[in-house]
């Protein structure tokens, strides 16, 4: 990545990591299936959330470099590009 990485990413990634170790732990010790798939959901989810948060970065970045100036009109294209993500 060439670019500046927001923290936050990071800090979401380390989350995910130990929602993670929990399942390991919890398959380890015998919990129960419905425990389990709870906390995968949660790793799950974290890592959909930081995946967003890293597409969104990377259109920020790239799609304002080379656009240049960041305008209204341009930051309300961008965001609108973003909100599509949600379809995929």
């Amino acid at each position: 990545m060439s670019h500046h990485l927001d923290p936050d990413i990071v800090k979401r990634l380390r989350r995910a990591q130990g929602h993670l170790d929990t399942v390991v732990k919890m398959v380890g010790a015998g919990r129960e299936v419905p425990d389990v798939v709870q906390q995968l959901q949660a790793v799950e989810k974290a890592l959909e959330k930081v995946k967003m948060l890293l597409i969104f970065d990377h259109i920020d970045h790239h799609l304002f470099e080379a656009a240049g100036a960041q305008t209204p009109e341009a930051r309300k294209s961008i965001e609108g590009l973003k909100a599509l993500t949600k379809y995929l």
